[in-house]
């Protein structure tokens, strides 16, 4: 399965060296802060992947994602939080409009796991009286995708042929299209709110969105509503004292 990361050196060091800059960058605001400053939550989402192919595939794909977060707190109400959301998928490429497309079952070539992760500044507004607070955040984030042939595929018939019908062909026109031209790379913005479920936990919903820069330098031939991602979810956050 894991036979295409060693043909194509699986292309992870140039998101992660961003991702790593930025964590070296900001750990040193956050050295001195206490114990207490510091927080982590899970989280449940759905993740709306944005598409507009016509008849050409199915419907723009809603999917289940499961997150968490970790964030401290180096000045004020301003904290700095990583996080990171997982989810999958099955794709195709449709070597016609030349790019991938999520797809259902039967049309698969392509299982891609996506580890979608964060470093965003966050802003924090508490409503002492109500006990709720408020957050505003964003930053940069990249689609850590992990992309094998999608599983179930054993019949020869699938790997005749050329690009369109063949699945090695089409998942590793896949891989090259989603680690190429920093087609990784999706800033996100996002707004929730907290509330107190007990003197424990908090309960919070989120509203984000993912952006694809990368339209501004790939010269995609992708309808303009391709690539941007949408997600809503609530999530779990354990009580301190300090915040």
């Amino acid at each position: 399965m894991f036979k295409l990361f060693k043909q194509k050196k699986f292309s992870l060091y140039k998101p992660a060296l961003v991702i790593l800059f930025l964590i070296i960058f900001i750990l040193p605001l956050g050295a001195e802060t206490s114990e207490d400053n510091f927080r982590w939550s899970v989280s449940g989402s759905l993740l709306y992947f944005a598409a507009n192919n016509g008849a050409d595939s199915d419907p723009a794909p809603i999917l289940p994602s499961l997150g968490f977060s970790f964030s401290w707190k180096f000045w004020g109400p301003l904290r700095i939080e990583l996080t990171e959301d997982l989810y999958f998928t099955n794709y195709q490429y449709n070597s016609v409009h030349g790019y991938p497309m999520a797809c259902n079952q039967a049309e698969r070539s392509a299982f891609v796991f996506g580890f979608l992760t964060g470093v965003q500044l966050k802003w924090i507004i508490d409503l002492e009286k109500k006990d709720i607070s408020i957050r505003v955040y964003g930053g940069p984030a990249a689609d850590f995708r992990i992309i094998t042939l999608a599983f179930g595929l054993k019949h020869p018939s699938d790997f005749e042929g050329g690009i369109e019908t063949n699945v090695k062909l089409q998942t590793d026109a896949i891989f090259n299209y989603f680690w190429g031209k920093g087609r990784w790379l999706m800033p996100v913005l996002g707004a929730g709110m907290d509330f107190p479920v007990s003197e424990n936990f908090l309960i919070g919903f989120d509203l984000r969105v993912w952006f694809p820069v990368y339209k501004i330098w790939a010269n995609d031939n992708t309808p303009a509503i391709d690539g941007w991602r949408f997600g809503a979810g609530l999530r779990i956050t354990p009580r301190k004292n300090s915040q």
